[in-house]
């Protein structure tokens, strides 16, 4: 090509650089349709297949980003979830058998075994899933098989006095509140310096519940301390959890809300620990309780534990009975086609920052647990071991049974079944704000 003056040159050259730049300007705008905080899984699972093999990739790429311990987690080209469980089993079976080889990664370094490891084959310790939807933003209660007291009345021994209180579960608040401030402030006349809290069949519930009891034990004096605080993991933390954006946030009352001019998700959530740290806030119940003992079993667990591990950095806390379940995790619903999908998604740990009871709590004074105790009856093996270490008659040796045990009683069975309490979700998720 001639050019005739200089003026075509520059004509010329202007025309080019135009061109790049619009190169360019296109190119960054299709990089920005793909947000950099994309996890890649999201891009690298195929786009076709079977409802089943969809289903089977969306659990894997909701762990990679929500499960508790997702730093363990292969990519998915190397865990290839359609290849191991497709085709091969019934679909259900598939799918819960993915969610175990899941939870078997990450490793308990203080056992060797992995954190969810259960007694039952195939079976995760915590994680699970279900037929039929959860409600958006919903986490789970744990299982509530009684009433929220069972028994309770004011023991004198000598010059001691001790409040007893056996609480079988922790419904929902609404249901619990007014026999909870009634057995609370009976104690006030009485001033009891030692609290004997029964929990040995109490599998959890609503944290909620548990908090207002932690409430009632507490003195005002520690309004405003950290009572317990649910630790994410650093996807979640750090807002990069971005597949959550398919999950809708809904209110207490099953409705969905407007965040920021649009539908608000479960991404939306504020998963940081400030925004998950839980504080003291009494209003009623007595103010001199000091020495706490807790009768416990396999069946305490969720819920109870983690009222157990809040009084524990306060409290001079001593457990009777058998070693607890072991749950110091909790989820939140995530809805997969038909199904629903609870991953262990939060760590609870307490004023003092322990969360160590993936194996569960070992009692200062073991007792075998009796078929059918007479609840708060002072004769009744567990509780007459507690009085006994009140009054300095026996020594809290943990893993030495007590001389008690003479009487020779069978141990209580321990069940503990997460699929028992379909439907008791407590909205406990917050958004940003």
């Amino acid at each position: 090509m001639k050019y005739n003056n200089n003026k075509d040159i520059i004509y010329s050259i202007l025309i080019k650089w135009i061109a790049l730049l619009l190169i360019i300007s296109i190119y960054s705008s299709c990089k920005k349709e793909r947000p950099i905080d994309v996890d890649e899984d999201e891009i690298v699972s195929p786009t076709t297949g079977t409802r089943t093999e969809f289903t089977l990739d969306s659990i894997f790429l909701y762990a990679k980003q929500v499960y508790l311990w997702n730093d363990v987690l292969p990519g998915y080209s190397t865990f290839k979830p359609r290849e191991k469980y497709s085709g091969t089993q019934s679909e259900i079976s598939a799918f819960k058998n993915e969610l175990f080889d899941i939870t078997q990664f990450k490793i308990n370094q203080a056992t060797g075994k992995p954190f969810e490891i259960s007694n039952y084959a195939n079976v995760p310790k915590y994680s699970y899933l279900q037929l039929g939807r959860s409600t958006g933003g919903g986490v789970r209660a744990g299982t509530i098989n009684g009433a929220a007291v069972l028994a309770n009345h004011i023991i004198h021994s000598d010059d001691k006095v001790i409040a007893y209180v056996a609480l079988g579960a922790f419904p929902a608040l609404g249901s619990a509140k007014s026999k909870l401030d009634q057995v609370f402030n009976e104690m006030l006349a009485d001033r009891p310096k030692y609290f004997v809290l029964d929990l040995r069949t109490n599998g959890g519930g609503y944290v909620e519940t548990a908090e207002y009891v932690a409430n009632l034990i507490a003195p005002s004096t520690l309004n405003g301390k950290i009572m317990y605080t649910e630790q994410f993991n650093s996807t979640l933390q750090k807002g990069k959890a971005t597949i959550l954006r398919h999950q809708a946030y809904l209110d207490e009352m099953g409705k969905t809300v407007i965040y920021n001019g649009r539908l608000a998700t479960l991404a939306d959530v504020d998963y940081t620990e400030n925004g998950n740290t839980y504080r003291f806030n009494k209003k009623n119940g007595p103010e001199t309780i000091k020495d706490i003992y807790v009768i416990v079993s396999g069946e305490t667990a969720s819920a109870s534990e983690l009222l157990i591990s809040c009084l524990k950095a306060y409290f001079n806390v001593k457990l009777v009975g058998e070693r607890t379940y072991g749950k110091p995790v909790g989820f939140f619903g995530i809805n997969i086609d038909k199904y629903s999908v609870y991953l262990s998604s939060f760590l609870i740990k307490n004023a003092n920052g322990w969360s160590d009871y993936f194996n569960g709590m070992e009692a200062d004074l073991n007792i075998s647990m009796p078929n059918n105790p007479v609840l708060g009856n002072v004769d009744e093996p567990c509780l007459k071991a507690a009085l006994a270490a009140i009054d300095g008659k026996i020594q809290l040796q943990p893993k030495k049974s007590a001389s008690i045990l003479k009487y020779g009683l069978n141990a209580m069975p321990i069940v503990l079944n997460e699929e028992d309490s379909i439907g008791m979700i407590e909205n406990r998720l917050k958004l940003k704000y």
